[in-house]
């Protein structure tokens, strides 16, 4: 039976899956980026959503604009239009009530939320989200979870582009009633990975590496 709250979502997401196998006659889709107040850079990694739609595109026949991304403010109708929207920063993430509300409504009726600290969000995240769910905590997401394991294989979790604290990296998650809505990235920097080889001239391994791991998040966005 259709979960009818997730139906908004649901129209999205079998359009992308029609045109992942009609993409000579559908338009490709658009990753979406969250743009959230605060002063947090929300624009980092400009180069890193259109190459994670290319590796997708090329690894798991997915049809992503390859070319642009939307940029999707928190508080906006047009977060229901996106099934997968990514969020990335440095620094303070504010959202209003109104803001944490619509943003709950999203995930709730079946989108997904990609969080990537990229160094110094954390504290802000955490408590920014905790507006949306305060009936919930992250938890960390063990190495057997399906997130770790679809496309690609990831036995020891999350990998490590760039070292920061020398922590080793975490997955967390937010899960309402059995499904994982909101995925965090931490201590891990996949966004940098995906961001094109002169940015930040990481060895193509690990740039290879987050790359996967963005596309086993795509592929467990659209098939949980």
């Amino acid at each position: 039976m259709i979960d009818m709250k997730r139906f908004p979502i649901l129209i999205v997401l079998v359009i992308a899956l029609l045109s992942s196998n009609m993409a000579p006659t559908m338009a490709p889709m658009k990753l979406g980026l969250l743009k959230y107040r605060g002063g947090g850079d929300w624009y980092a990694n400009p180069t890193a959503l259109p190459n994670l739609a290319s590796f997708c595109n090329n690894t798991l026949s997915t049809n992503f604009d390859a070319a642009e991304y939307a940029v999707v403010e928190v508080g906006s109708a047009e977060l229901f239009n996106f099934p997968f929207i990514h969020m990335t920063g440095h620094g303070n993430v504010v959202f209003s009530d109104a803001e944490a509300d619509n943003l709950r409504n999203y995930l709730l009726a079946g989108g997904f939320l990609h969080i990537d600290d990229n160094y110094g969000m954390d504290p802000f995240v955490r408590t920014a989200m905790k507006k949306a769910f305060p009936e919930l905590d992250f938890i960390e997401l063990p190495f057997e979870h399906p997130i770790y394991h679809q496309r690609f294989d990831f036995n020891s979790g999350l990998p490590k582009v760039h070292e920061h604290d020398g922590d080793a990296p975490r997955g967390y998650g937010l899960i309402w009633e059995g499904r994982l809505v909101c995925f965090y990235s931490y201590e891990s920097d996949l966004g940098d990975g995906w961001e094109d080889p002169a940015v930040h001239k990481d060895p193509e391994e690990i740039r290879q590496a987050a790359l996967r791991m963005g596309a086993n998040i795509i592929q467990f966005a659209f098939e949980q």
